[in-house]
Parts: C-alpha cells; sequence; structure tokens
C-alpha cells in the first residue's frame, strides 16, 4: 500500500492538538478537508486515533503509544529537508508575527523593524500584543516568536534567555516620597497604580507588603505600562515598572525612579517559539534579529541557576 507521508504531519498535528479544529487551524486548512484527513489516517492505521467524549475528542491508546514516535518522524523529516537550505534575504518574501508586551514592544519594537526592513525588505512584521490569558496561537504556527518570563511548559516549545529586569517605583519628580529614602513604610502609605491586562489590584509587591505586616493603597489598575506611566506622570500615583523596558518612556516623561522597599526576584526574559522552525534558515535568521534588538535594551544576561 502507498502512504501518503504528508499524513504523518497531519497526525501529529491532531495528536497535539487533540481536536479536527486545532489541528485545521495549525495546518492553515478548513475544518472539513482536516476530518477528510482523519478518515484517512484512521484508514490507513486501522484505528480510531481520536474518539469523541462528550463536548471533547480524547486519543485512543494506540494514538497514546505512537504520539512520540509521529512528532520525531515529523521532526526528523524537517530537519532533513531544511538542513542545507539558505536564505536569501534580498528574495524572502514572508510575514512573521512577533508577540511581545507593550514596554517590550515599544522599547524594542523599533530596533527589530528597521534591522528587518533594512536587511530583508520583502518581509513584514506584524507586532501583535499579548493576550490576557493563555492561548495556543504559537503552537499552531499563527505567532513566530513571543516573549515570556517563564520557559516553555509544553516539549514542543523552545527557547533563548536574554536576560533579567527588575521592578522600580516610578512616581513624578516631586513627588512627596521623592524627598526622603523610600522605606516600605512610607512605600506603602501612597496611593499606587498596578499593571495588569486584566485588571487585577494586586500583585506579588502586595504579599511582600504583606510578609512584613504592611498593606498598600491600590487606587487604579491600567492595562499597560505605558498608560500606566502616564497616569503616573500627571498624579501623585505610584507604579511599579520593569526598569528596563521601560526606560525609554521613563526619559520620555521625565519620570523619577527608586529601588522597590521590598525584596523581590529579578523579571527573566525568554524568547519563545515552536520547534517546527527549530531549522527553518529564515525564521533563525529572524530569532536573532529579535534577540540583537532585545539585547540592546537589556542587560549582558546571566545564566539563570
Amino acid at each position: 500500500m502507498q502512504l501518503d507521508l504528508n499524513l504523518l504531519t497531519a497526525l501529529d498535528a491532531l495528536l497535539e492538538e487533540g481536536s479536527v479544529g486545532g489541528a485545521a487551524a495549525r495546518l492553515h486548512v478548513t475544518a472539513p478537508a482536516m476530518s477528510r484527513t482523519l478518515g484517512r489516517i484512521r484508514h490507513a492505521t486501522g484505528d480510531p486515533i481520536l474518539v469523541r467524549t462528550g463536548r471533547t475528542m480524547v486519543p485512543t491508546a494506540h494514538a497514546q503509544a505512537i504520539r512520540a514516535e509521529v512528532h520525531a518522524l515529523v521532526h526528523r523529516a524537517h530537519e532533513v529537508l531544511s538542513r542545507q537550505q539558505g536564505v536569501d534575504l534580498a528574495r524572502l518574501d514572508r510575514v512573521f508575527t512577533v508577540r511581545w508586551h507593550d514596554a517590550l514592544a515599544t522599547a524594542c519594537g523599533p530596533a527589530l523593524v528597521a534591522a528587518v526592513h533594512q536587511r530583508a525588505p520583502g518581509v513584514r512584521l506584524r507586532l501583535v500584543a499579548e493576550s490576557s490569558s493563555d492561548t495556543p496561537e504559537l503552537r499552531r504556527g499563527e505567532v513566530d516568536l513571543e516573549s515570556s518570563s517563564t520557559k516553555p511548559a509544553t516539549p514542543d516549545g523552545r527557547y533563548r534567555f536574554i536576560g533579567h529586569d527588575r521592578l522600580v517605583a516610578a512616581m513624578r519628580p516631586n513627588h512627596p516620597l521623592a524627598d526622603q529614602p523610600l522605606i516600605a513604610e512610607r512605600y506603602a502609605e501612597a496611593e499606587h497604580i498596578t499593571v495588569s491586562r486584566r485588571g487585577r489590584l494586586h500583585d506579588p509587591i502586595d504579599d511582600a507588603l504583606g510578609a512584613l505586616g504592611l498593606e498598600r493603597r491600590v487606587i487604579t489598575a491600567a492595562p499597560t505600562a505605558a498608560t500606566a506611566l502616564h497616569l503616573a506622570a500627571t498624579t501623585d500615583l505610584v507604579v511599579a515598572v520593569p526598569e528596563a523596558v521601560t526606560r525609554s518612556t521613563l526619559e520620555a516623561l521625565d519620570l523619577l525612579t527608586l529601588p522597590l522597599p521590598v525584596e523581590l526576584p529579578p523579571i527573566p526574559l525568554h524568547l519563545v517559539w515552536h520547534q517546527r522552525y527549530d531549522n527553518d534558515p529564515a525564521h533563525i535568521w529572524l530569532r536573532d534579529q529579535a534577540q540583537a534588538a532585545l539585547g540592546a535594551v537589556f542587560p549582558p544576561p546571566i545564566a539563570p541557576r
């Protein structure tokens, strides 16, 4: 029997996504087309592969047994076909989607866009905002690169460690807190802004203060660091922001920064992508450009323990 090896790619997507719709979105085909492909896979393997349980689909025992082998075969095939390929930047015609949080895009986006446009004029970049919840676009191939403070939680995630940032307290220059050393008690008594896409009024700073028997007054939450900093520039509100990625906005608004009076761990930054792009020459080039843009803002990285 002659087999269509493209079925392996579809089978890998089906087993990773756990649904026909998810696999279709990942491979950029319609759901009916993927459903027909699943039928061909079932015929070839003699196994249902995915079976419906209530409103969800679950893999069969056979599907679970072959999942790792299928994934390894697809990855190996990609390596074989792409290993000797180079990338002609002058002729490269591609759209890359980069998902960075707002402060990172503000600090490093201009350098990335300029570098990519200068070296590969046919490439277009989509800088998209972070979602307020965990989303599967990276796994589906809808996002090429994203930023994260944590390493990928799934085995198909890849990353480069960029460096650490630290939180600082930002306020207008003539703020009442600016005339004396910033101690925890005085800091807690001020009025504060949190930065939260979900509108949260509580963050790890409150936990650190609570350990000291202190409670701060959070007046409002802002969806982005830029919004919070503009509020701090015109009010007596204080906001904690990552120092490196907000430096240009802090300087533009002439804001004062002071070390936080509580102990918080540094904030790591990772550049994250899906393993399907490990050996894609164009994607490797994009990762290098992104790392260079980020490295211009972040201090030299210290390897995480």
